[in-house]
């Protein structure tokens, strides 16, 4: 199982995109929850920050192995996703991992994820 947190810098004027980025992944949740199966994702949490002037968003995910990779998907909101990451995300900033330390899931959980 992975765990992961990872910070990525929006590109500059790009909030109100990453608005409604966003905005299309609340409002399409039922077809973006089945894209997660293929991926083997378990858990996908979108955090947005602004920090000294700079915008960030961090993915927060637990995944399990082997997963499908999302640039891999021929699903349409998987497309639309990476559309949109292309146009928000800063390919020039070096995505940030942060360490992970301590993972706290209960057994009965992790045996769930594993199925």
């Amino acid at each position: 199982m992975n765990v992961e947190l990872t910070r990525f810098r929006v590109k500059e004027g790009k909030s109100e995109l990453v608005d409604e980025w966003l905005k299309f992944l609340n409002d399409n949740m039922k077809d973006v929850l089945i894209t997660l199966e293929d991926e083997k994702m378990y858990v996908e949490t979108i955090f947005r920050e602004m920090l000294d002037g700079n915008e960030y968003l961090y993915w927060c995910s637990v995944q399990g192995e082997n997963g499908q990779e999302v640039e891999e998907s021929e699903n349409w909101i998987d497309k639309k996703h990476l559309q949109y990451w292309d146009e928000c995300i800063d390919s020039n900033f070096r995505p940030v991992d942060l360490t992970t330390e301590v993972v706290m899931i209960p057994a009965k959980i992790r045996e769930v994820m594993k199925q």
